[in-house]
C-alpha cells in the first residue's frame, strides 16, 4: 500500500515514519522546502526520542521519502493523510482550519484514482463533511464514495513517547460516513499490523470520531486541573497531594495517570483543544461549563507559580538570581507551546529578578520567546550564583542532583519544586528551604 502524508510537523512526521515501519510506502509532503532539505539530511525539525533513527532506517529501506510536490505525491496512493496545523484562531479561540481546507483542495486537484482522504489533524466536529464539500467543489467530477471517501483518524500521541504510542496504542479511532466501506477497508489494511498484537481499532461515524479526540484531551486537561485544585486544598489543611493522588488513582474508575500536581498544563494540544471545544459547544448551543472553568483555572495557575517563587524569596524577587531548570511544557520534547515557563519568566523579570535557565532540549525554541533571560550551558552552570533554584520541568537529569555541589555553587538556600521531583525531608536535610506543590514546606533543622 502507498500513502501520502501532508504536513511534516509533529503528527505528520511521526505518523509517516511509523506507517513506513509497518511496511507501508509513505511520502511525506511539506511546502517548506528548507524543512524537507533538512529532513533529507537527517535533521529532525522536532525533538522526539528515537525519531531520527526511525526515519533514517525507513528512508534507507526505501519505504519513506519526503517531497514538496503534493501533486506528484498523491498520484497512485490509496490514502492521503492531512496532518497540517490547526492553531487557535485569534479572536474567538476556534481552530483555524484554513490549512486543512487548502490541503483538501490541492489533494482534490491531484487525485488520479480512488483514495481515502484522512484527517489526522485535530479538527472540530463537522470538519470531515466540509472537507468532502471542498473536494467536490474543486473537482466536480469526483463523487463521494466512488472516487474518494473522507475519514477521521485522530491522533493520540504524547510528545516524548509518540513512537511507542503509535506502535502500541490504547486504541485507534476511525470515523467514516455511512456507506464508506471502501474507506474503512483502506484503514483496516493500514492498521492491520496492530491487529496482530490485539490493539483495538474503533470504527465510528465521522462526527463521533471528531468528538472523541476533543473529549479525550479535554477530559485529561480537566483531570490535571482537578488535582492542581486538590493541591491547593492540601496546602491549606496539611495533607499531601501525592498521597491523595495515589489514593484516588488506585480506584480503577479514576486511574493514576494525569494526577500529578504541578504548574498547569501546556503544549500543543490541551490549551488549543479546550478552547476549540468550548467554541464548538457554544456554537452548537450546548456550552460545556466545566471546560470553560478548566481553561480559566489553568491560565491563572501559571501566573500563580511566579507568586509562589516570590513568596519563597521573602516577598520580593528584586535583585535576586533565579536558577530555572526546565523550560519546555514537559520533558522529552523541545515544545515550548503554552509552557508554564512562558508565564513564570516574564512575571519574575518584571519584578526585578534575573533568571539563568537550562533545558536539555528546549533552549533553542525558548530563545525565540524568552529573550530577557540568560541561558546556561548545563544544570550546574544555571545554578551557579543563584539565590533560588526552581524546577519547572521534570527532566530525568534533574532528579538526582549532587546537593553538595549545589550548596557550593549557589549562595541561596531556597528550592521551589513546581513538579514535586524531590522528597521534602531529603532536601531539607541538605540545608535548603524546600517549597513544592500540595505538600508542606520543609526547612533545615
Amino acid at each position: 500500500m502507498r500513502i501520502a502524508v501532508i504536513g511534516t510537523g509533529y503528527v505528520g512526521l511521526v505518523s509517516g515514519a511509523c506507517f513506513s515501519e509497518f511496511g507501508t510506502s509513505v511520502v511525506c509532503v511539506d511546502k517548506d522546502a528548507g524543512k524537507i532539505e533538512r529532513i533529507n539530511r537527517g535533521e529532525m525539525p522536532i525533538y522526539e526520542p528515537g525519531l531520527d533513527q526511525l526515519v533514517a532506517n525507513n528512508v534507507k529501506a526505501g519505504r519513506l521519502s519526503f517531497s514538496t510536490d503534493l501533486a506528484a505525491s498523491v498520484k497512485g496512493v490509496q490514502a492521503v493523510f492531512i496532518a497540517v496545523g490547526t492553531p487557535s484562531r485569534r479572536g474567538d479561540g476556534h481552530a483555524d482550519l484554513s490549512y486543512v481546507f487548502a490541503a483538501a483542495e490541492e489533494i482534490a486537484k491531484s487525485l488520479d484514482g480512488y483514495a481515502a482522504i484522512v484527517t489526522k489533524s485535530t479538527v472540530p466536529v463537522g470538519t470531515g463533511r466540509r472537507v468532502a464539500e471542498v473536494v467536490m467543489k474543486a473537482r466536480p467530477d469526483l463523487k463521494l464514495g466512488r472516487d474518494f471517501d473522507v475519514v477521521s483518524n485522530p491522533e493520540f500521541l504524547r510528545e516524548g513517547s509518540a513512537i511507542e504510542d503509535f506502535m502500541r496504542p490504547d486504541r485507534v479511532v476511525v470515523g467514516t460516513l455511512d456507506g464508506a466501506e471502501r474507506g474503512r477497508e483502506v484503514m483496516r489494511e493500514l492498521y492491520r499490523p496492530l491487529s496482530l498484537i490485539e490493539k483495538p481499532v474503533l470504527y465510528t461515524a465521522l462526527e463521533t470520531a471528531e468528538v472523541i479526540k476533543y473529549a479525550a484531551n479535554c477530559f485529561l486537561a480537566t483531570k490535571i486541573t482537578f488535582i492542581n485544585e486538590m493541591a491547593n486544598l492540601c496546602e491549606q489543611v496539611g495533607a499531601d497531594v501525592q498521597d491523595v493522588a495515589k489514593g484516588i488513582g488506585l480506584d480503577n474508575r479514576i486511574g493514576k495517570k494525569f494526577l500529578h500536581a504541578g504548574p498547569g498544563y501546556g503544549g500543543s494540544c490541551f490549551p488549543k483543544d479546550c478552547l476549540a471545544l468550548v467554541k464548538t459547544a457554544r456554537d452548537a448551543g450546548a456550552p460545556i461549563r466545566i471546560i470553560e472553568t478548566v481553561i480559566e483555572i489553568n491560565e491563572q495557575r501559571k501566573v500563580d507559580m511566579a507568586d509562589r517563587i516570590v513568596a519563597a524569596l521573602g516577598g520580593s524577587p528584586a535583585g535576586k538570581k533565579v536558577a530555572l531548570l526546565g523550560l519546555t511544557f514537559k520533558p522529552n520534547t523541545d515544545d515550548m507551546r503554552d509552557s508554564p515557563s512562558l508565564a513564570i519568566v516574564p512575571a519574575l523579570t518584571a519584578q526585578g529578578a534575573s533568571i539563568r535557565a537550562f533545558d536539555p532540549e528546549g533552549m533553542h525554541e525558548a530563545q525565540k520567546q524568552l529573550d530577557q533571560i540568560e541561558y546556561a550551558k548545563d544544570t550546574y552552570d544555571a545554578i551557579t550564583g543563584a539565590d533560588v533554584l526552581v524546577f519547572c520541568t521534570e527532566w530525568n537529569q534533574f532528579r538526582s542532583l549532587d546537593w553538595a555541589r549545589v550548596r557550593k555553587a549557589m549562595p541561596g538556600r531556597v528550592v521551589v519544586d513546581l513538579r514535586n521531583i524531590y522528597d521534602p525531608a531529603q532536601v531539607a536535610r541538605e540545608g535548603f528551604a524546600y517549597h513544592s506543590i500540595g505538600r508542606a514546606a520543609a526547612f533545615p533543622a
